[in-house]
C-alpha cells in the first residue's frame, strides 16, 4: 500500500459524501420522529406526493427508495394501517397495485414539512451559495442517475 493511495482525493470525495449523508440523515431522522413517523415512511409520503396524481406503483416506489419490494409493502401496510395511504389496484395490470397518498397523508406531510424544510435550508442548501447549489445538484443526479438507475421510476420529470 503506498501513501499516494491512502490520500486520494476520491477516498477523501467518497468519505465526505457519507459524512454528509449520515449526518443529514441522523438530524433528518430526528425531526420525522418528532411527528411519529420513521424516515422511511416519510421518504414515501414525499414521493408519493411528489408524483403524479399523488400515487406510484409499489415497484416504482421500491426502485426510488432504498427499499425491496417486500420491504415497500410492510413501509405501506404501516402507512396504510395509519390511514396516510390507499393501494388501489392497475387499471391495466391485475398484477400491479398504486400506493395513493390519502388526504390524512396530506395533512400530516403539511405538519412535517416547514419543519423539514428549515431543517434542510440551516444543515444543506442554505450553507451554499447559489453558484455552488445548482452544479452540486447536477452532479448528483448525474451520479445518482449511474448508481440508481431506476431511481425516478414512475415519476413526473420535475419531481426527479
Amino acid at each position: 500500500m503506498t501513501e499516494d493511495l491512502v490520500r486520494d482525493e476520491r477516498i477523501t470525495a467518497i468519505g465526505l459524501l457519507s459524512e454528509v449523508l449520515s449526518g443529514l440523515t441522523a438530524q433528518f431522522s430526528a425531526q420525522i420522529a418528532e411527528h411519529g413517523l420513521a424516515l422511511i415512511e416519510f421518504e414515501v409520503l414525499i414521493r408519493l406526493a411528489r408524483s403524479s396524481d399523488c400515487r406510484l406503483r409499489m415497484t416504482d416506489l421500491s426502485a426510488q427508495t432504498s427499499l425491496t419490494t417486500s420491504g415497500v409493502t410492510r413501509v405501506v401496510d404501516r402507512l396504510e394501517r395509519d390511514g396516510f395511504v390507499c393501494r388501489t389496484a392497475c387499471p391495466t395490470d391485475r398484477r400491479s397495485s398504486y400506493a395513493v397518498l390519502t388526504e390524512a397523508g396530506r395533512e400530516r406531510l403539511g405538519a412535517i414539512l416547514p419543519g423539514h424544510l428549515e431543517t434542510i435550508d440551516r444543515l444543506f442548501t442554505g450553507l451554499l451559495p447559489a453558484e455552488q447549489l445548482g452544479p452540486m445538484m447536477a452532479g448528483l443526479r448525474t451520479i445518482r442517475d449511474a448508481v440508481r438507475p431506476g431511481a425516478t421510476a414512475g415519476a413526473t420529470s420535475t419531481a426527479a
